[in-house]
């Protein structure tokens, strides 16, 4: 009789096992089935947080990358009479250039937003009063910046010093002048160029619509650009 008693032992024993493994595996997959429950559950409240996120990146991406490239794409070239100015010419609100300008001009020149005034003219030129434009300057509020430019011997180191003022936010927007308007058409060429990175035919047309018209400058220009790559 003991033989039978074993088998039904090792029957229950077996049966047991299968039993327990059944368990086990119902339980797993209870588990899993708990968790995409829960995922499921909560996708309505991530779903609109990582949609926000994207939306929030796409629109970081247009302001910093997009719009100052629309912007420069989009701008032209007006031209417009001023008292005390000559050959004025503006590129929106981003930059004018100008020749000869009086130091009673200047007060116009702060009320019309220009935050600076780059002077290119060197002090032993006829008509150009330098500290009479600064001190003008000064009273309305507005940076001066004076950087004597020869046209006969243009000096690239005076360049240099332009792209620094002309890239600083603090002197945006800038107005920059000379005697006629080609010293300050020309420096801003290189600056389309060396910071802008546009191609020589772009910005030549630009700087020609801005009142550049002497050859000699825009071939420095060219050759400061290609020296400085």
């Amino acid at each position: 009789m003991s033989g039978p008693v074993i088998a039904n032992r090792e029957g229950d024993a077996a049966a047991g096992f299968a039993a327990g493994r059944e368990q086990a595996l119902t339980s797993a997959s209870s588990a899993r089935a708990v968790t995409v429950w829960r995922l499921m559950a909560g996708w309505p409240t991530i779903a609109p947080i990582m949609l926000k996120r994207s939306v929030l990146l796409a629109a970081a991406f247009v302001l910093v990358i997009c719009v100052p490239w629309l912007c420069a794409q989009s701008q032209t070239v007006t031209k417009e009479t001023l008292p005390g100015v000559t050959n004025f010419a503006k590129l929106d609100t981003t930059i004018a250039c100008a020749g000869a300008t009086t130091p009673a001009a200047v007060a116009g020149l702060k009320q019309m937003g220009y935050a600076s005034i780059i002077n290119l003219r060197e002090a032993s030129e006829a008509g150009a009063d330098i500290d009479a434009e600064a001190a003008a300057a000064k009273t309305a509020g507005i940076n001066f910046i004076h950087l004597p430019f020869n046209t006969a011997m243009p000096d690239p180191a005076v360049v240099d010093r332009f792209l620094t003022a002309v890239t600083d936010a603090r002197n945006h927007p800038a107005f920059v002048h000379c005697a006629s308007g080609n010293r300050a058409a020309a420096m801003w060429m290189i600056k389309r160029m060396q910071i802008d990175k546009w191609d020589a035919d772009r910005a030549g047309t630009e700087a020609a619509a801005l009142g550049l018209t002497n050859g000699a400058l825009k071939t420095f220009a060219l050759n400061y650009v290609a020296s400085h790559k």
